[in-house]
């Protein structure tokens, strides 16, 4: 029997204090950039675990659960239809849950061939235009704000 994935996940948005933001290229739709993204495992892992290892696993970057701000953020979308398989029969929406990880400088991140080809370090408004994803996009644009910093 397949495991679906649940319709619950967290979107980090990965910054430096001078507001680089990593962005990665998904491998199975080359051109979709995005920050680290994932669903909860179970629904008894709490989502800031679901942070730290969706962190890890796109990254290579290991972050205590602590280092991620949750920024209040939550959307809600449509599964887009090449995904919805991922999903059990009748599932089309997602609840989205976003935070962010203060990371001191930009580093190498080390990828997961399946999920990301390729990674690059941009200023927070060019990562938010190159985002795929409205709400990927729409977190990037509040970061300044969230951090204190005027834009």
């Amino acid at each position: 029997m397949m495991a679906y994935k649940l319709p619950e996940s967290v979107l980090v948005v990965i910054h430096t204090p001078a507001l680089e933001v990593l962005l990665l290229e998904r491998a199975d739709h080359p051109g979709f950039w995005q920050s680290v993204t994932g669903s909860r495992a179970s629904l008894d892992e709490p989502l800031v675990q679901t942070c730290a290892r969706e962190v890890a696993e796109e990254t290579g970057f290991a972050a205590p659960t602590e280092r991620f701000v949750n920024w209040r953020l939550t959307h809600r979308y449509d599964i887009f239809q090449q995904w919805r398989h991922r999903y059990a029969p009748g599932v089309t929406e997602n609840t989205e849950y976003v935070f962010g990880l203060l990371v001191p400088q930009m580093f190498t991140p080390r990828l997961a061939p399946r999920e990301h080809r390729a990674w690059r370090w941009l200023p927070w408004t060019a990562a938010a235009d190159a985002c795929f994803s409205w709400t990927n996009a729409q977190a990037v644009r509040r970061l300044p704000a969230l951090r204190g910093v005027q834009s």
